[in-house]
Formats: C-alpha cells, structure tokens, sequence
C-alpha cells in the first residue's frame, strides 16, 4: 500500500513538471522511478518485479492499438510492416553490431548486442504519436508498423541469445514442437475470438452490469497475452491481435473505453519502473563507456532511420520525427538482454552496460522531439518549390486550403469571385488540384509570394492557416507591409480570437463556433423553443461571446484574472438570459416563426 501511495505521488509531482517544460508525460514517469528507485532516494528496492507487472500497460496498449485496426485495415500495411521493419531491423543490427565489434567484442555478443539495440520502443513511440495525433497520419503508419513488425522479430531474438550462449544447454523440446505449439496457439486465439469472444459480449452485455463487462474485457486481453507467452510468443503480439479481431465488433468501443483506465495507469507505472532500473552505478564507473554508447546507439539509429525514410514512405519534415521516434531502445531489449547475459552471450558487465544504454536511451527521445519541435521545425523550408504565381488582379487572396479555407473558396466562387488560393502544404495542394481547384504552393507568410499574388490590387485577405503562430506571422506582416487590406482571420480558439483581437484584426472567426452554435439552437428547438426564440437566444449568445472576448483579451496571459473574469461573465450571461425567459414565459402569445 505504502509503495503504491509513493508511485501516485511520484506520478503527480514528476509528470506535471515535464509536461510543463515541454517534455512529455513519459519524461515524467522517467524521472519519478529514477527519484523513489534505489538509485536516488530509494523508496522501492525491486525495480525488477515492478517492470515485471506493469509490462501489462504495454500489453493493454497494444490490445487497445489493435482495436483501431480492422483486418482488412492490417492486411493492407502488410507491405509496410514487412518491408519497412526488415529494412529497419537489418540496417541498425548490421550498424550497431558492427560498432560493437570493432571495439573489440566477441562477434556473436556484438550481433545479440546490436540486434538487441534495434528494437525501439513501443511504449514511448506510440505513447508520443497519440499525445500528438500523429497515428491516423503517414509518419504514425510507418512508425506503428515498424513496431509491429520488432515485436514479431523479438521472439527470434530471444533464441538468437540463447543459441550463442556459452552455459549449458537445458533439455528443450524438439523445435518442430515449440512451432506447432505456437500455430496452434495462434489458430486457437483466432476461433475463440470469432465464436466465442462474441457471444461472450454480448451476454454480458445483456446482464447491464458494467462491472462485468469490464472484467470480460481484462480477461480477453490479458488471457490471450498470457496463452502466448506459454508457447513462447510476445504477449504484446497476443494481445494486438486478440485486438485487431475485435475490432469489428459494435462493443468495440465498449471495450476501449473499459480498458483505457488500467493501460493508463499500468504503462505509467512501466515508465517509472524502467526508471528505477536504471544502474547508475556504471556512469560513476564508466562514464565514458556509457555515454559514448548512448551517443552512438541513438546517432546511428537516427541516421539510418532519416536515410531509410524515402522507402518507409515518409518523406522531409516528417523523416526527421520517425527517426527521432524510433532512436531509443525498446523495452523488449531488457528481456533479449537478460536472457543474453543468463545463457552466457554476453558478459555480466556488458549486459548491464546494454541496459543502461537503452534505459538513457529512453529519456533521451522526449527531449530530442521537444527540441526538434521548439526549434529544428523552424528551419524546415518546403523541399518543392514555390509555385510560380499570376497577378490575376484578385479582390480576394485566402491563404491555407484546409476544412476552414475550402468552404471560403467554395462560397467566393459559386458567387462570381476568383480568390488567389494559397497553401504550403503540398498534399493539400496535389489532392485539391484532383477535384479541379486552382491552389497555388507557397508560403503566404513571405511578402514576396504575396506580392506575386496581387496582394497590391486585393481588398481583402483570408487568413485560414491551421496554427496560431503562422496565423499571427502573417497578421503582423499584413499590418506592417500593406496596410491597405482588410484582413479576414480564422481564430483557433478563444485565446487566439483574443490575440488577434489584440492585434487590430476587426474580423475575426473561431473555426468551430458557429456551428456549435447552430447545434445548440437546433437543441433548443428539439426541446420545444420557439425558433425564433432559439434565433435570438443564439443571437444573444455571439453577441456576449464577440463583447467578452474584446472586454478580456488583455488578461488573456494571466490565467488567474481570465479565470475569474470568465466566471463572472458567464453567471451575469446566465442571469439576463434567464431574466429575458422569464419575460417571454409572460407573454403567451406565439410570436416569431413556428416548426410546422
């Protein structure tokens, strides 16, 4: 009891203070087991039993991950898993086995070594992708299929470590056995989760018990995961498939929604037991060894990973962050390293320096990608050239095609008006110019596109550029360059409606305000308010929300005072809205327009 109340507590001091500085929540669950470990205050002593049980939160979070991806889905990155995970495997075995060998290693150490290395992390590379929404995307695709595909070939390097080991050999079944056992395993997890997973659902889906319906879901994630292990598989490729054959199941939501409390928890408390692994001990005692290896596992594995880009299918910006994703050690290698040093292939001192190797190697990758975003994003230029822009003399410039710009360009030219349309994304562009749209790629935030585009004849700019900070680049170089234009904004949120309000921009529109306010008067409606009391009530609302964001926009940075002035706000909104119900409750005539 006492060391769970310590890990909540570690959890919720640590983890703030890394999301705050930028540096992610697995940053945070890091630092807190190297805090309560036995290397820093030593609240716990059993690192090793702790990662033991919560590799469940690994477990859990590939069940989860396989319940987004339907067969059909899976079987169409079938080339992506195959080709992409040997191409990645191959290339950093052969690279950090190699470094390995050349410092004087035994050739078969340095290939369970360097295969060992290989793998990266599922936990924290998925963890990072989902945090930024990265999965649905190409750079999520190619990343999550390489992962799938290290933890099918983390099996083989389990017997990799034990057929070069030097201690004795244990009678082991014949190995056409062990392989029978495993299809068998496989064969079994697929009929029990088309016909008898299914009815199980829904029986007890029928009981309305929640409880019950909770302990189904553990139980067929957790049960898969361990009936691979018996036969010698990865309990995490047990449960991504016992996923992945739910996936089509109408309680699939159901069960996502139950399990993601317990992953949550468990793979936190994975990070912070990877954490109090760490033997500090060997920085003390070789510091140079240790963080020359920790600089050549991550430098090589980045390299190559950012060179294999093109055949993994990503491409500039984003080659960058798969290499950074993928540069850190897996937590799969702890076991292939501890069954290498257990079999004899590899040496006490070099397994131990392997593990820490990769548990740095862990800490590492948040911090790369906080610096990448921070400041290597900045000085990504587009790799296609600007497009070679016409001064149609146009009344209307928009700057970005996405959601929000296509719906402007749509309303401008089915009104007789031709806007320049500019957008830097060169996706966007490509798949526009397929459905017959003329988008010109550029960067809008440079004065020399803008010039080119007739910026000097318009009268007016839309500005629908996705980000804040692009979005209020290109405000202030309006502003200063040519002051002439009337610029039209898309706000992200109400902070940014208040930053742009701040700026001078007159015209200002959240991207999704107005059509949650149209939903809210059609709720209205639904429960019998006259529609042009609803009308109003709507009205009334944009005109607050339009006069509270002018009135606060100056503490928009003082969280404190925007806090309390929200609240404020919002009760006297509530109090003359009511006060003007009550006026309408005393007039009973229909007034206004009626559903039929």
């Amino acid at each position: 009891m006492i060391e769970a109340i310590l890990f909540l507590v570690a959890a919720l001091v640590f983890v703030p203070v890394a999301v705050r500085l930028g540096l992610g929540s697995v940053m945070g669950y890091l630092l807190a087991g190297l805090v309560i470990g036995p290397m820093g205050l030593a609240w716990v002593s059993d690192p090793a039993a702790l990662l033991h049980i919560s590799e469940l939160g690994v477990v859990l979070m590939l069940f989860v991950n396989g319940l987004e991806l339907e067969p059909k889905r899976l079987w169409s990155l079938r080339g992506a898993v195959f080709r992409g995970g040997t191409l990645q495997m191959l290339a950093c075995t052969v690279a950090l086995a190699g470094a390995g060998y050349s410092l004087g290693w035994r050739w078969q150490a340095a290939l369970v070594g360097g295969s060992a290395l290989a793998l990266s992390s599922t936990a924290i590379a998925v963890a990072l992708m989902q945090e930024r929404r990265w999965m649905p995307t190409p750079l999520g695709r190619a990343g999550f299929s390489i992962l799938l595909y290290q933890d099918m070939a983390a099996i083989a390097l389990l017997a990799l470590a034990a057929l070069f080991g030097t201690a004795a050999a244990t009678q082991a079944a014949p190995p056409w056995r062990s392989i029978a056992q495993q299809l068998a395993a496989l064969a079994a997890v697929v009929v029990l989760g088309r016909y008898v997973a299914y009815p199980a659902m829904r029986f007890v889906a029928r009981m309305q018990v929640r409880e019950l319906f909770t302990a189904l879901a553990l139980l067929l994630a957790l049960g898969v995961a361990a009936l691979m292990e018996h036969v010698g598989l990865s309990m995490g490729l047990g449960a991504f498939l016992a996923g992945v054959l739910l996936a089509s199941s109408e309680y699939r939501h159901a069960l996502e929604a139950d399990i993601l409390p317990f992953k949550g928890l468990l793979l936190g408390l994975f990070f912070i037991a990877v954490g109090m692994s760490m033997d500090l001990r060997l920085l003390a005692l070789m510091p140079w060894q240790v963080v020359l290896g920790l600089g050549l596992v991550v430098g090589l594995k980045l390299v190559l990973l950012w060179a294999l880009g093109p055949w993994l299918g990503v491409k500039g910006r984003d080659k960058v962050l798969l290499a950074i994703l993928l540069s850190q050690v897996g937590e799969f290698a702890f076991v292939v390293l501890a069954a290498a040093k257990l079999s004899g292939a590899l040496s006490e001192t070099q397994a131990n320096l392997l593990t820490l190797i990769a548990a740095l190697s862990m800490m590492s990758t948040p911090i790369l990608l906080m610096l990448f975003e921070r400041y290597g994003a900045r000085q990504q230029v587009p790799q296609r050239e600007t497009d070679v822009l016409r001064d149609e003399h146009p009344a209307v410039i928009l700057a970005g095609f996405g959601r929000y710009g296509q719906t402007v360009a749509r309303l401008l030219l089915a009104s007789g008006q031709r806007p320049t349309v500019i957008e830097h994304d060169a996706d966007t562009v490509d798949s526009a110019r397929r459905f017959g749209y003329k988008v010109y790629f550029g960067d809008p935030i440079q004065p020399d596109v803008l010039r080119a585009a007739g910026i000097a004849h318009a009268k007016a700019m839309v500005v629908a550029l996705d980000g804040p900070l692009q979005c209020n680049r290109l405000v202030e170089l309006l502003q200063g360059s040519f002051a002439h234009i009337r610029i039209l904004a898309r706000a992200h949120d109400a902070l940014h409606a208040m930053e742009l309000d701040a700026l001078g921009v007159a015209y200002v529109e959240r991207e999704m305000f107005e059509s949650a306010l149209r939903t809210g008067r059609t709720a209205l409606e639904l429960l019998g308010v006259d529609r042009f009391q609803a009308k109003q009530r709507a009205d009334n609302f944009r005109r607050y929300s339009r006069q509270f964001i002018r009135h606060v926009s100056g503490d928009r940075n003082n969280e404190d005072n925007l806090i309390a002035r929200s609240r404020q706000a919002r009760e006297q909104f509530e109090r003359e809205m009511q006060a003007d119900q009550e006026r309408e409750a005393q007039h009973n005539a229909p007034r206004g327009w009626h559903a039929p």
